[in-house]
């Protein structure tokens, strides 16, 4: 019963109905931490809005204006760091669920887009723009600076030891 039920309506409508709930019980029982909380959201949403505004523009442009072909010409064995810095800004300005992107980057890798590049792309999905003005904001700027670059760096670190054990373990070589 309660299986279909989540079904029919959706487990994100009813998480949603839920949080909605859970926020008027704290409304009647505690009115001002409600109302602080409610405040805090509404800052963060405002801080984090025009980051989110400018990754979809750049989503959308990238869907209207570069073909899947033109991509796997750079991104191929022969790519070079063209293919790197292609790969570390698409893993930074993904967005939406991880598994969504798997048919994807199947679909490249079938067209030789090389298992380097791919890693790289799956790691730089750790930087979230969208939450990058909070982590400034908790850790400052220097520290956010420090660790992005880090992570930057090590997804290239990281998609070449992929590709290495890819060839030990009798996967395709370049």
């Amino acid at each position: 019963m309660v299986r279909a039920l989540i079904q029919r309506i959706g487990a994100r409508w009813l998480f949603l109905a839920g949080v909605i709930l859970l926020y008027g019980v704290v409304l009647i029982v505690r009115f001002d931490a409600a109302v602080s909380g409610l405040s805090v959201f509404g800052g963060l949403v405002v801080k984090v809005l025009p980051v989110l505004g400018i990754v979809y523009g750049v989503m959308l442009l990238t869907n209207l204006f570069i073909e899947t072909g033109q991509i796997v010409r750079f991104l191929g064995h022969k790519s070079g760091p063209l293919g790197w810095i292609i790969v570390i800004a698409a893993g930074i300005l993904s967005a939406g669920p991880i598994y969504m992107w798997y048919p994807l980057l199947s679909d490249l890798k079938e067209k030789g887009m090389r298992d380097a590049l791919i890693a790289s792309f799956l790691y730089n999905r750790a930087v979230k723009l969208p939450l990058l003005p909070m982590m400034i904001v908790f850790l400052g700027l220097e520290m956010t600076i420090v660790v992005t670059g880090y992570m930057v760096v090590f997804s290239v670190a990281n998609g070449y030891i992929v590709e290495l054990l890819g060839r030990k373990s009798g996967g395709e070589s370049p």
